[in-house]
């Protein structure tokens, strides 16, 4: 097997890993794990991004109708977590193989430091041959700063461990030209840079998970746009990531090609924190053509017309144009107070230097 990539992010959906009955399929996770352990055995860096774990509790607690939604999470996700990290660690056992939990929430993507504790902790695990299984930590996640589901979380690990290819697990065959129960319709097998597929795009949720296809289509641009390829395909479909990975052979799948620009490890990270800006900086049409012109250039406070809300140097901002749209985020390089003075002034030190500007 001549395999494409060395370092990969695997996601697996809810709805690969549950039964009809809405219980652990534990036939699919053993299938999956015999694959990733093969990967693992022919020298591919692994992380593993797993759903579930609701899922594995339900079928330990059943449901109560007493208790609301949220209790309810909690307290499968408490119990699931618990059984299905067991469940894999015996099945990747089975193969010689360790495994160790990470339990994740979205603040911990929030500041530079946390982000790079989180990056070295995986890192020690892949260079001892432990396969990390990230999950989030459903049990405290319930509020606003929730990931939208793991295809957001799996798109960040992807992103953070600066990953060869992700590979989005889910229960259909890719992204449809239509709708994928009509026989008519056909996979687009590749998805280019800037390339409109907003038609075939339906906003509807899965079965058991919290995302759509319209999450996994804006997580996919977006890291593919940062170099990594990514991959939607079926979990359910035999063999589906030796055959992905295999050189020789042909997968129906959908394939967002990687970018061949070059992004910075801090642009990587300030490219996922647009929900953890502190404030906004308001620019000028001239500073907004200079910003999404082909060439980089930093955002001076000549150009900046309004800063709104309080942040640090340091701080995510959101940089906002003059009809109000939002043009990207980046690293303030002073607090609001220094940058409302500056405003408009020439000969500035720049507000937000290029090379910690991710522009969408």
């Amino acid at each position: 097997m001549e395999l494409k990539y060395k370092k990969i992010a695997v996601k697996i959906g809810s709805n690969v890993l549950t039964s009809a009955n809405g219980t652990l399929d534990t036939e699919r996770m053993a299938a999956l794990v015999k694959q990733i352990a093969e990967l693992h055995k022919h020298g591919v860096e692994v992380v593993l991004v797993s759903s579930g774990a609701v899922a594995s509790g339900r079928s330990v607690m059943g449901i109560s109708k007493k208790m609301d939604v949220v209790d309810q999470r909690q307290l499968f996700s408490a119990v699931g977590q618990a059984k299905l990290i067991n469940h894999y660690w015996d099945l990747f056992q089975e193969h010689g193989i360790t495994v160790g939990q990470v339990l994740t929430m979205k603040e911990n993507f929030g500041s530079r430091r946390h982000y790079l504790n989180q990056r070295n902790c995986m890192q020690v695990m892949l260079e001892n041959n432990v396969i990390p299984i990230v999950n989030e930590n459903d049990t405290v996640s319930v509020t606003e700063l929730m990931f939208t589901d793991n295809d957001e979380l799996s798109g960040l690990i992807a992103s953070m461990m600066d990953m060869e290819a992700l590979i989005i697990l889910s229960n259909i065959d890719g992204i449809f030209n239509g709708s994928p129960t009509d026989p008519n319709s056909k996979v687009i097998t590749e998805i280019h840079k800037g390339q409109d597929i907003s038609d075939f795009i339906q906003s509807s949720k899965s079965t058991f998970g919290r995302g759509g296809m319209l999450t996994k289509t804006t997580i996919a641009r977006k890291i593919a746009d940062q170099g990594i390829d990514v991959f939607i395909a079926n979990g359910k479909s035999d063999d589906i990531l030796l055959r992905l990975l295999d050189s020789h052979q042909k997968v129906e799948c959908t394939h967002f090609i990687a970018s061949t620009d070059d992004v910075s490890s801090v642009k990587k990270w300030i490219a996922h924190s647009e929900g953890f800006a502190k404030g906004e900086i308001h620019v000028n049409e001239n500073a907004a053509k200079a910003l999404t012109g082909e060439k980089a250039v930093s955002l001076l406070p000549v150009g900046v017309t309004k800063i709104v809300g309080e942040f640090e140097k340091d701080d995510i901002v959101k940089i906002v144009d003059h009809n109000g749209f939002s043009l990207g985020v980046g690293k303030a390089q002073y607090d609001s107070k220094t940058a409302t003075q500056a405003l408009g002034k020439k000969n500035q030190k720049p507000l937000v230097h290029c090379d910690y500007l991710y522009l969408e």
